[in-house]
């Protein structure tokens, strides 16, 4: 089965297979619609060599594997390819997952104010698995990890990287 769904980039859409869909997918393509989850290159050939998969639990399992041992460059491809929590002109998997912030103005201006001390402080976007989080929660968040050190903010990103990898993937894999 196929399902027709938001691609990454406004007014885009693409095709949506379920698992066995993508089992059967030329190693390339399933390769590129894993670039569409998480723009981490390393990350992607890692979980396309696995294939097939028997179960969605198996293709998450392989993918929480492939970013634990992921490549050198894979986090900052990974977080380079992410908006910014609480940006508004977003389509496709962001989309979805910031749904729960909303359109209060104050809220926005909050998260976009945190955005910019946090990019300043940390040099990249701020990661977190918005999913089912409003905006309260998640700007507490991010202030709470204002106080990390680079290194261990970097860890926390890697781990809201790979939260947000396997709800993709398992609606990637699901549909």
């Amino acid at each position: 089965m196929v399902a027709r769904v938001p691609g990454p980039y406004a007014g885009e859409s693409c095709d949506m297979p379920d698992l066995a869909a993508l089992n059967a997918l030329p190693p390339r393509d399933f390769e590129e619609l894993l670039l569409g989850c998480c723009a981490a290159p390393g990350w992607a050939r890692r979980v396309a060599e696995g294939r097939p998969y028997e179960s969605v639990a198996d293709l998450i399992a392989a993918a929480g594997a492939a970013w634990a041992a992921r490549d050198p460059g894979d986090l900052e491809a990974a977080m380079a390819g992410h908006p910014r929590i609480g940006e508004r002109r977003l389509s496709g998997w962001p989309a979805g997952e910031q749904a729960g912030i909303g359109e209060d103005a104050q809220a926005l201006a909050a998260l976009a104010g945190a955005n910019a001390a946090y990019e300043q402080r940390f040099g990249h976007v701020f990661l977190i698995c918005a999913t089912g989080k409003g905006p309260a929660e998640i700007l507490a968040e991010l202030n709470r990890r204002m106080s990390h050190d680079p290194a261990t903010e970097r860890e926390a990103a890697a781990a809201e990287i790979g939260k947000i990898n396997a709800l993709r993937l398992r609606k990637l894999a699901t549909a």
